[in-house]
């Protein structure tokens, strides 16, 4: 399997620069993995909110675990591993805090501005964000694959699209990689989900461990080891030029059976409904908070300072280093609410609630006034 497209283009940079011995896709990994977009999966949540279990699925472990498998595939398939590993391993660098939760309540609160789809929002951060507006000069053949990723839709076969495309006007999630490696990541997000969030959901008793069919168990397998590994080795040998990336007739009935038993059993199961509600108060408070103090402050530094709140003065210093971007890229600041609470980790979501709701400066006040009683 050989990506059409010339290699000079796939390998092309907005800003050119000199490559070194890593090779053009192993250093966009290095980039990746060394930016703060990066850093803060590990405090997002993937399915299941559990911050203080250690071995509940995060962001930074799924996005790992797509990488590894698609490397995986592509080492089988004969395709470049390390384009399909730093596709992987940026793909999700868009994705909101709380999960796709987080995802559908923050493309509620920014539907004015065209709503929010994480798979364009991370070849956002990628290409501006990243940096303080610098991004991270990521090559297309990696961009490409980011917006492309989307692991919402079941394909049995995944074609890819070999012509150059202006990856800036995609606005949807119907984008087809431009490369083979592009349409392997897109089936290894299915991959590396199914298994793990079903193992998750027995770990935390959302399901108990004999809720999965026999006919998947039969097809797939029954924990989330042997599902890899049997869907891994049946896209190697069912992959083809003709028909694309994909799964076997059979394998591909029993995964979707297993997305609509996880559907069903597990994504709208009454826990994670109840952390829907929860989630969106607070995601609604701190977008409205976020509009009304720049609404009110706009550049004023001093003004966020008189907050009196750590949220307002991060906010505010996000707020000054950024305007160049925006005023320069985006000509408005429509989107800066949005893609500031769209960064927050999980933990810094909740901090920036207490401060808004109870800032430090007052508690800090409060043990003043009691020390000197």
């Amino acid at each position: 399997m050989n990506n059409v497209i010339d290699s000079s283009i796939l390998k092309q940079r907005v800003h050119p620069k000199k490559e070194d011995a890593r090779g053009a896709y192993f250093r966009d990994t290095t980039a990746i993995i060394h930016s703060y977009p990066f850093r803060r999966l590990k405090h997002k949540t993937q399915v299941f909110f559990a911050p203080s279990n250690d071995h509940i699925c995060t962001r930074i472990e799924h996005v790992m675990h797509v990488a590894s498998i698609a490397a995986s595939i592509s080492k089988g398939l004969g395709l470049d591993d390390e384009l399909a590993w730093a596709i992987g391993m940026g793909h999700d660098l868009g994705h909101t805090p709380f999960g796709h939760v987080g995802e559908t309540i923050l493309n509620t609160l920014n539907r004015q501005n065209g709503g929010f789809i994480h798979e364009v929002y991370s070849l956002r951060v990628v290409d501006y964000l990243a940096e303080y507006g610098k991004g991270l000069n990521l090559t297309y053949a990696v961009r490409d694959g980011i917006i492309s990723h989307c692991g919402e839709k079941f394909e049995q076969y995944i074609l890819p699209d070999q012509r150059p495309k202006n990856l800036e006007a995609v606005s949807g999630r119907d984008s087809t990689p431009s490369t083979w490696e592009g349409a392997v990541v897109r089936i290894a997000d299915k991959i590396a989900y199914l298994g793990r969030d079903y193992e998750d959901a027995v770990k935390l008793r959302v399901i108990t461990n004999d809720s999965l069919p026999e006919s998947i168990k039969r097809v797939l397998g029954s924990t989330n080891g042997e599902i890899i590994n049997n869907l891994v080795h049946d896209v190697i040998v069912s992959s083809g030029e003709s028909r694309g990336i994909g799964f076997s007739d059979d394998i591909f009935e029993g995964v979707c059976k297993m997305k609509e038993h996880n559907y069903e059993r597990i994504y709208k199961s009454p826990l994670l409904s109840e952390y829907h509600t929860y989630f969106e108060r607070i995601m609604r408070i701190i977008y409205e908070y976020l509009e009304m103090i720049f609404s009110r402050n706009g550049f004023n530094i001093i003004a966020y300072k008189k907050e009196k709140n750590l949220l307002a003065v991060r906010f505010g210093d996000y707020v000054i280093k950024m305007r160049d971007f925006y005023e320069r890229i985006d000509g408005n600041f429509r989107q800066i609410v949005s893609d500031y609470v769209a960064g927050m980790s999980d933990n810094y979501a909740l901090d920036s609630i207490n401060e808004i709701l109870q800032p430090r400066y007052m508690e800090n006040q409060f043990n003043r006034f009691e020390m000197e009683r």
